[in-house]
């Protein structure tokens, strides 16, 4: 290593980053002190109450939006249930495979639900039951007819009601009766859901906030205590539950105390269901209870101090993360084979060492990129570019300028490298955008192949993409024509392009010294000769019958002689691209025929009979050599 690069690789850290944050750490430090120190005194208590209010009322809310959803679930899904057996022919006195089956679907749905009881003038019509529900909560059904015989169907027709059943089954249950009309006739009847309240138990749990449910004649449907679930308490002389009662408000909260002299933070919403509603309370002495004097003053300087570390902090990472994430998005575009990187950091720190040294990496890597394709450095670099060889279904490309060797030979060495560099530039990037590997350059020929690098598309797709790569060569070709006078030193050129799909073996070929990655096999070869053919049937794009078999719904063609082709036994089918075939709807675009191509490029038309027999002729001296 020279001195130079010696020298270039130890740049020096004028202000290094660690010196950087103890002097800002050190000095948010002095100001949290200085500021708790002097906003010592500085009371809150009114912003705690505000708080404390709103977060009850929002607790409410969510557990009160949280039971109307739960138990309009519950009235819906039955009444879509007994309506679904009434509609499949449902008898309350049999139950045919369909209803079963519909009754099965239900109870695996609704897994809460424990019953439902069909209620008539005279009792209980019938009993639909979830015998997996009291198995797995070990409970006896048999007190469904306890429950309903004791009276408590006392819903009218015109009514819903909500009762707590838990006293009677001994677990948590809640009775939904409401009124359901059969499509059949027969008058209104009550419905009662025996339900589990498991659901809303869960959303009404909480820390110090207690959420729970009462009915219309103040039972306790659901409540964090279980214990007073079980015991089928009532609350209704209970302060707050009398001002819900009092008052026309849906939803309210207050301050109150209660009658052991306890204050309260206290919320309810009615529900729109049953004349029932959900009620939230937290006892004041609670919110308040640590939040006095230092404690207060401490927790709300803190939240001070940490704003203005916060903010500090943001400013001065403006100097860390922003050249940061540069970098970090030039590794992204260095991953995916985009190395020409700008980094423009001058900082005499880490980050400036670290953005020299990826702008370095990236101008290396796109120095070698060059010599390969893009795809294949990027894998490589990575190590997923697979050892060897793998099987491969793709399509190659071969283009080939034609007379290149009599035409370099009437320009100087200089002149013919600037030529294959301003051709070369425009047909790599007709390759490039249809998602081709360039393989190899051979003189003034060109190997693509689509398919081999990374499988991201069908063979179908790979082969659709290399004739509109040697279309877009087509067009590139006219317009590089179009800008040369045809002299000597600027001659106008004609290429062939042949086109051929199928397996090869892709994979790093070479020694331990150098390697490259190319594909082997037949199909390179038909490929190359189909290229040769252009010459012979004087067109500029030939694809074998293997890609035709592929695009030969999107493209227009017009087939070739049968070739014998150097290598095949058997004579192959050759077609000569015309263009590819317009979408619905669109105008076809020209040309449309071989003639109008070999217009377009000013070719002439062969003597295909001269040919066919030159072609025969040739074929017998090959047989005959044999």
């Amino acid at each position: 290593m020279s001195k130079k690069q010696k020298n270039d690789t130890q740049i020096k850290v004028r202000y290094p980053i660690g010196i950087k944050l103890t002097i800002i750490i050190a000095f948010l430090l002095l100001i949290a002190l200085g500021t708790i120190t002097a906003l010592d005194s500085y009371m809150i208590s009114q912003d705690l109450r505000i708080t404390a209010e709103d977060n009850n009322f929002s607790i409410n809310r969510r557990s009160a939006t949280a039971a109307e959803t739960a138990l309009q679930t519950t009235r819906s899904n039955a009444l879509m249930l007994l309506n679904s057996l009434n509609a499949a022919g449902w008898s309350f006195r049999s139950v045919s495979p369909l209803t079963a089956q519909i009754l099965d679907f239900y109870f695996e749905q609704n897994r809460d639900v424990a019953a439902i009881v069909i209620n008539g003038s005279a009792g209980a019509e019938r009993s639909l039951v979830n015998e997996d529900f009291f198995a797995f909560n070990e409970a006896d059904p048999g007190l469904i007819d306890t429950w309903n015989g004791a009276g408590q169907r006392t819903a009218s027709p015109e009514e819903t009601v909500l009762l707590n059943a838990a006293p009677v089954f001994g677990i948590p249950l809640l009775a939904m009766t409401f009124p359901w009309k059969p499509a059949s006739g027969g008058g209104n009847r009550a419905v009662t859901v025996l339900f589990s309240p498991e659901e809303l138990s869960e959303v009404f749990s909480g820390s110090i906030n207690a959420s729970y449910m009462v009915n219309h004649a103040g039972d306790i449907l659901v409540h964090p205590d279980s214990t007073l679930v079980m015991a089928g308490a009532n609350m209704e002389r209970d302060l707050l539950i009398e001002m819900l009662r009092k008052s026309p408000e849906r939803n309210f909260q207050t301050l109150y105390t209660n009658t052991a002299g306890s204050g309260y933070f206290g919320a309810w919403r009615k529900l729109s269901l049953a004349d029932a509603a959900v009620l939230t309370t937290v006892e004041s002495r609670l919110i308040y209870e640590g939040i006095r004097a230092t404690t207060r003053r401490n927790i709300y300087l803190n939240v001070l101090v940490l704003f203005i570390v916060i903010l500090f902090i943001w400013f001065f990472s403006k100097s860390i993360s922003m050249p940061l994430r540069r970098i970090a998005e030039a590794a992204g575009k260095i991953e995916v084979g985009e190395f020409d990187v700008a980094l423009t950091e001058k900082t005499h720190d880490e980050i400036g060492l670290l953005s020299e040294s990826f702008k370095r990496m990236g101008k290396a890597l796109l120095t070698f990129s060059r010599f390969t394709n893009q795809e294949i450095t990027r894998q490589a670099m990575l190590g997923t570019l697979a050892l060897g060889g793998e099987p491969r279904m793709v399509t190659l490309l071969f283009t080939d300028i034609r007379s290149f060797t009599m035409m370099s030979e009437m320009l100087e060495p200089w002149e013919v490298v600037e030529f294959l560099n301003s051709y070369m530039t425009r047909m790599i990037a007709c390759i490039d955008k249809t998602g081709g590997t360039v393989d190899k350059f051979m003189g003034d020929a060109i190997m693509a192949h689509w398919g081999a690098v990374t499988i991201m598309e069908s063979p179908a797709v790979n082969a659709m993409n290399a004739v509109k790569a040697a279309l877009a060569m087509r067009g590139a070709l006219r317009q590089f024509n179009a800008g040369r006078d045809g002299s000597i030193k600027q001659p106008r050129i004609r290429i062939g392009c042949g086109i051929n799909s199928g397996p090869v073996v892709a994979g790093q070929i070479g020694s331990d010294k150098r390697m490259e990655y190319t594909v082997i096999g037949d199909t390179v070869n038909m490929a190359s000769r189909t290229e040769e053919l252009n010459k012979s049937f004087l067109t500029d794009i030939l694809i074998t019958e293997n890609t035709w078999e592929y695009i030969r719904e999107k493209v227009i063609v017009e087939e070739m002689p049968t070739t014998k082709v150097k290598g095949k036994k058997e004579p192959v089918r050759i077609f000569a691209v015309i263009n590819l075939r317009a979408e619905a709807g669109e105008k076809q675009k020209r040309p449309v025929n071989l003639g109008e191509v070999r217009a377009m490029l000013g070719l002439g038309a062969p003597n295909l009979k001269q040919l066919i027999l030159e072609m025969e002729r040739e074929e017998r001296k090959q047989k005959n050599s044999q």
